[in-house]
């Protein structure tokens, strides 16, 4: 049933919009081809059990509303678009994409990064760390990762203010610099939704996965590395990571993604049993086979591959609540920076330019960390249930806005 369309009625992303002629309203849309349908005017209208849920300014009561609601509303999204008996309604609620304007899909509750390349936390090790092995001890035993700021989680095509903050000290003994970043960089990334939450002191196996994850973004989690360097012993990433983490409006569902299912790589390593998704564990496939891109002004700069992350979306869940951490809607969890072993696959400028040594050659000059005016592009697509087909995911952007004033004393 492919129309051919990276959005068409095998993918149905979710996401909310405005219309110029009504900028402080928010309604509930779904991404069609070019357009984009206002699904709580079509429940109204057509008599959906769901319209309560479909006609709220953003996705928090469908995300908590469960799995089985979540496959009964996209079931009927599929009819109304595909449904000749529907067309008379329908057609009227499709908005031209390039109509409407993007606002972030839900309320972000917590935020984790995680850190599940190996790819990726091999060759920053070896930039970092060249007379040592590049992996900590533990980097195969758990998935590793931190909290982030849920509340600089921000929409695709927000500004990203260049952060101040301290540097380290150019010396022994001076005192650190401050002042706006010089080694801004990008983290092409992976972030899945949750939308059932789970009790506190209850953990969630790999095997409730799909009952609590509502669906994929992609997410350029934006770094600082020369404030983080500074301040990440021993706590890890504070201020180098929280001021802005760029999201992609649409939020793609699981089912969509069913076509894209994939063994994750294979692990040298024994697992612990919560961890453990080898054969006969019973655990179906997690990998997800995702092509990203990643643009700079324009330019094509990596092609990171999802498909060689060595944690599993379902094993990062897994791990977060082992300890009895709750799950609350609208969580966000993002898989790290996505790195190939390739140096095309590498899914930031660290290591695209190994920590700056070896500038990017572009067709408008040379880059090693982002300039001020820069703008970042990821866009991404998935193999669809049917050979030949593709499903796109919503695309994330971002320019770099010069840094604020400088704090008064």
């Amino acid at each position: 049933m492919s129309d051919g369309s990276l959005f068409g009625v095998d993918n149905l992303p979710y996401g909310v919009f405005s219309t110029p002629d009504d900028p402080a309203g928010r309604r509930l849309g779904v991404r069609y081809r070019d357009r984009v349908l206002d699904v709580g005017a079509a429940a109204v209208e057509l008599g959906s059990p769901h319209a309560a849920l479909l006609t709220a300014p953003g996705l928090d009561p469908l995300l908590a509303a469960g799995r089985p609601v979540w496959r009964a509303v996209r079931a009927e999204v599929r009819s109304w678009l595909t449904d000749p008996a529907h067309r008379a309604v329908a057609e009227p609620l499709l908005v031209p994409l390039d109509a409407t304007v993007p606002h972030l899909p839900f309320t972000v509750a917590d935020y984790v990064d995680f850190y599940a390349s190996e790819h990726h936390a091999a060759t920053v090790g070896r930039i970092f760390r060249p007379d040592t092995p590049p992996l900590p001890p533990n980097w195969k035993h758990l998935p590793i990762g931190y909290h982030g700021r849920a509340g600089t989680v921000v929409v695709s095509g927000t500004p990203v203010v260049r952060p101040r903050g301290q540097r380290r000290p150019s010396a022994p003994g001076e005192a650190p610099g401050f002042g706006p970043s010089r080694r801004l960089d990008i983290e092409a990334e992976v972030a899945f939704v949750v939308g059932t939450p789970s009790p506190l002191g209850q953990p969630v196996p790999q095997g409730a996965f799909a009952d609590h994850v509502f669906g994929v973004c992609l997410l350029n989690d934006w770094s600082a590395r020369d404030i983080q360097a500074w301040e990440y012993v021993p706590l890890g990433p504070f201020l180098g990571k929280s001021f802005a983490t760029s999201l992609s409006p649409w939020v793609t569902p699981l089912d969509a993604l069913a076509g894209a299912r994939v063994a994750p790589p294979p692990r040298d390593t024994p697992l612990l049993p919560y961890l453990d998704d080898g054969p006969g564990s019973g655990i179906p496939a997690g990998g997800l086979d995702l092509r990203i891109e990643v643009r700079l002004n324009g330019h094509l700069i990596a092609e990171p591959p999802f498909a060689a992350m060595y944690w599993t979306a379902a094993q990062q869940l897994a791990h977060l609540t082992v300890n009895g951490a709750a799950l609350r809607t609208g969580d966000l969890y993002a898989s790290g920076t996505v790195s190939g072993p390739e140096a095309r696959q590498r899914g930031s400028l660290l290591e695209l330019t190994w920590g700056g040594r070896d500038p990017l050659q572009l067709p408008d000059g040379t880059r090693t960390f982002l300039e001020d005016g820069d703008e970042v592009e990821l866009t991404a697509w998935a193999p669809g249930r049917e050979p030949g087909t593709r499903v796109g995911l919503g695309e994330v952007r971002g320019r770099v806005a010069p840094a604020a004033p400088p704090p008064s004393p």
